[in-house]
């Protein structure tokens, strides 16, 4: 009798997640793929312009993203993030020109905001106690139902972390996400929130590997292959309609739904997923950053949020970008390098630049977005779902991506024979 397979649709890190772990668990897996290459949104590209490779956006990981750094050690390249041996995160106020450096202590009693030199600059150790509103805060609460949003602690730390985490406008998105994201960081304590940076590429670090373990296993990313359709018969799915051929699902074979919450609603009768989305900004500029620059900075006080140093570039962030859209490349890249120039003392000179406008980077995190959010169980048998836009109690970041994968694939893992 042919061993049962299990069937992934999509190759965004969801999907190359739920395959790892799903090899190690000794299941033969088929990965396919609508586009030409695998990551999704977490993927590096070779860019003409620049003459040289960079990625689709930028993203930055934290040493207690467990699920990221599992999957990294799987896949053999957790030696391809880079970062300092401590929880340290540079900032500068670039309306008033204050620097400092955040240091949370490593343990997670917070004691460090009772130094005056590992805080916000501003700050009063009393004002971080505003916090505990959103740790109470109910499921439909937004974060500017439960915390004031201003003040210099808000400023220059509340709203550069719910901002990049979340990607929403900070008042009105849920307080449940946000929460979540204190409870895994700051309140984790420095070991849980050492900032790391795919210093090659997203694509070294967390793509190539994975193809490559997948591939050592006899298991490669089938690239060009769209799940068109799928027929249902008896509560469970029955066949693939892949557009050049028709897979027919043999009594035991499984499906993982990895693919974008659109393309997920148009597979699936009746399944409710989030339908409003928020952009990211990003700019490369091919100059190697100032020696000893952060690999990460926060920005306050500017139209730039991070900027992240690569050892042949530097690159920014915008979240929350939909305000940018509109606006032409040619005006948007010198107004980013004045906020550069400003932050790390570069030559004012423009130097080649690329722009990367995501314009649906994530779902907008707003309590009725997160209500749309399915768990990844579905009302068929054999089917499961994956993705950082479901239910992960995660905003959309690659911690969240992850995690759905894995709960997907141990889903998989329980399902009985037959069903």
């Amino acid at each position: 009798m042919p061993e049962p397979t299990i069937h992934i649709a999509g190759a965004g890190l969801s999907g190359l997640a739920a395959a790892v772990r799903l090899v190690k668990a000794g299941r033969r897996v088929r990965v396919y793929e609508a586009a030409r290459q695998a990551g999704g949104r977490c993927r590096s590209y070779f860019d003409q312009t620049l003459g040289m490779e960079i990625d689709n956006g930028n993203h930055l990981l934290l040493s207690g993203n467990r699920a990221a750094m599992d999957f990294l050690r799987a896949i053999g390249s957790e030696d391809k993030l880079r970062g300092p041996q401590s929880a340290e995160f540079p900032f500068v106020d670039l309306a008033t020109g204050a620097r400092w450096v955040l240091r949370p202590n490593e343990g997670r009693i917070g004691w460090w905001i009772l130094d005056a030199k590992r805080r916000v600059p501003g700050t009063r150790a009393l004002d971080y106690l505003s916090i505990l509103g959103l740790l109470r805060a109910g499921p439909d609460a937004t974060i500017g139902d439960v915390m004031t949003c201003e003040g210099m602690l808000y400023r220059r730390l509340w709203e550069p972390l719910f901002v990049a985490a979340l990607n929403t406008d900070v008042p009105v998105s849920t307080a449940r996400l946000a929460a979540a994201v204190v409870r895994e960081t700051l309140l984790a304590g420095g070991r849980s929130c050492r900032p790391l940076v795919a210093h090659q590429g997203l694509a070294k670090a967390f793509v190539d590997p994975a193809l490559q373990f997948l591939g050592t296993h006899g298991m490669a990313v089938e690239f060009g292959r769209r799940l068109r359709a799928l027929t249902f018969e008896g509560g469970r799915a029955t066949r693939l309609d892949l557009g050049d051929a028709m897979t027919d699902l043999s009594p035991d074979d499984r499906i993982v739904l990895a693919v974008p919450p659109p393309v997920a609603a148009d597979l699936l009768p009746g399944l409710t997923v989030p339908d409003n989305f928020r952009a990211i900004v990003n700019a490369h500029f091919k100059v190697a950053p100032p020696p000893g620059t952060p690999l990460i900075t926060g920005v306050v006080g500017g139209l730039v949020e991070w900027i992240f140093a690569f050892p042949d570039r530097i690159s920014i962030t915008v979240s929350n970008g939909d305000r940018l859209l509109e606006t032409p490349r040619e005006a948007l890249a010198p107004q980013i390098w004045a906020d550069v120039v400003k932050a790390l003392g570069v030559a004012a000179d423009l130097p080649p630049w690329q722009i990367v406008r995501e314009k649906r980077a994530t779902f907008a995190a707003l309590p009725a977005q997160e209500r749309r959010r399915p768990g990844a169980e579905t009302r068929w048998s054999n089917l499961v779902l994956a993705g950082d836009w479901t239910d992960t109690g995660l905003p959309a970041t690659i911690e969240g991506s992850i995690r759905s994968g894995y709960k997907a694939a141990e889903l998989v893992l329980r399902l009985k024979q037959g069903s």
